[in-house]
């Protein structure tokens, strides 16, 4: 493929990635800057792992897993909003322990269905937490944090076989960050979580993406990969936005930085309903998966029949979560130095900061970089701008 093809010649920016940081980017260069951008994206479709389509039944569902929107950012909501309406949805989780469903994250709803307490207030609830605690004078792992917060029991009946599975490492070998915003309740409060703003788009988000995307100035090419055009580039446009893996972009030069990956077991059943609530947790260690999510929960459809998705974590497969170990984020360093020294590239997104991020986070990252590149355009050549 080149970049003449069509006859249109040289794009402006060539996006590689159709998720939020790819999208975002693309939308702001070509209706702020007048700029012609090309995205690829090596999956068939646009959205990332965002991405939803009805299936054979006619449920919207999430393909790479449930996705609930939420964010305290005004920013993100208003520049979202432009491509979409919302429809409000409240996430709630429950977790099945010993035989019970109970609320998750922990909070005083949760002590007493499971330990049979009457606690009636957040001072009661801060008590009960606070005899269970088991301090930790140095924390450095994820066991410790949990421990020195909830106590023993708390963790091995939430935390230790759930984030095993999850990662495939124990908590006392992972980064204390992966559990450091664990939040533990002392109220009634069941929603999983408590942003100023939590809804879905109303149409999904594979039409906000296209939303987003639809730009005269915009060419999106999907089942197109970056590797195959690499050589490339200086044809095809003057400056590339990399969304993707930063170590792939590097030929994995230092070595391949971990992730975790996902496999999903979609099922439409015959049924109304198959669980109380929009996800429910299993994280007894002889359950092989993590959680089994509902979607007519979080669209608000209306059928007969319902879908579900069951998540299995895994070693192989797409890279979903960066593994939050010390040695990682040394190699991750090494990497991103490259990216430092590397002309007409901008790196952004999860994949290429190897950061797990919220999606709220990705687009305000996203628009966040746009505005330094907007910035150093307008200092390297303020006359030209001006007289646009």
């Amino acid at each position: 493929m080149s970049a003449d093809q069509s006859g249109e010649g040289r794009y402006d920016y060539l996006v590689v990635g159709a998720g939020f940081a790819g999208s975002v980017i693309a939308e702001r260069l070509a209706s702020q800057h007048g700029a012609r951008v090309l995205v690829i994206d090596k999956r068939p479709h646009i959205a990332g792992n965002a991405y939803d389509e009805p299936n054979e039944a006619g449920i919207l569902y999430h393909k790479y897993g449930p996705h609930i929107f939420h964010t305290n950012s005004d920013q993100v909501v208003d520049y979202l909003s432009q491509f979409t309406e919302w429809r409000p949805y409240e996430h709630r989780v429950l977790a099945r322990v010993r035989d019970r469903l109970v609320p998750i994250p922990i909070n005083r709803k949760t002590l007493n269905e499971l330990f049979d307490l009457d606690l009636k207030t957040d001072e009661e609830a801060a008590d009960y937490l606070a005899s269970r605690a088991e301090p930790v004078e140095n924390i450095r792992t994820s066991e410790d944090v949990v421990i020195n917060a909830v106590g023993r029991e708390l963790y091995e009946l939430f935390f230790q076989g759930y984030t095993r599975k999850q990662w495939g490492l124990d908590p006392s070998e992972l980064d204390k960050s992966v559990t450091a915003r664990i939040p533990t309740r002392t109220n009634t409060d069941d929603r999983y979580f408590t942003d100023t703003f939590q809804a879905m788009p109303r149409d999904g988000y594979t039409a906000m993406f296209a939303r987003i995307l639809d730009n005269p100035l915009i060419e999106v090419r999907t089942g197109v990969d970056f590797r195959d055009l690499k050589d490339r580039v200086d044809e095809i446009a003057d400056h590339v936005v990399y969304t993707g893996p930063i170590d792939e972009y590097f030929d994995h030069r230092f070595g391949k930085l971990p992730y975790r990956s996902l496999k999903f077991d979609h099922q439409t059943l015959e049924q109304d309903r198959f669980q109380e609530t929009g996800t429910v947790n299993y994280p007894a260690p002889d359950v092989p998966y993590t959680r089994i999510s509902e979607y007519k929960y979080l669209t608000g459809q209306e059928s007969p029949v319902t879908t579900v998705t069951y998540e299995y974590p895994s070693a192989e497969g797409d890279p979903y979560y960066p593994i939050p170990r010390p040695e990682n984020q040394e190699l991750f360093k090494r990497y991103e130095a490259l990216a430092d020294a590397t002309e007409g590239v901008t790196f952004v997104g999860r994949l290429a900061t190897y950061r797990y991020y919220n999606m709220d986070q990705i687009v305000g990252q996203a628009l966040a970089t746009f505005r330094r590149m907007d910035e150093k355009r307008r200092a390297s050549a303020p006359e030209a701008i001006a007289a646009e």
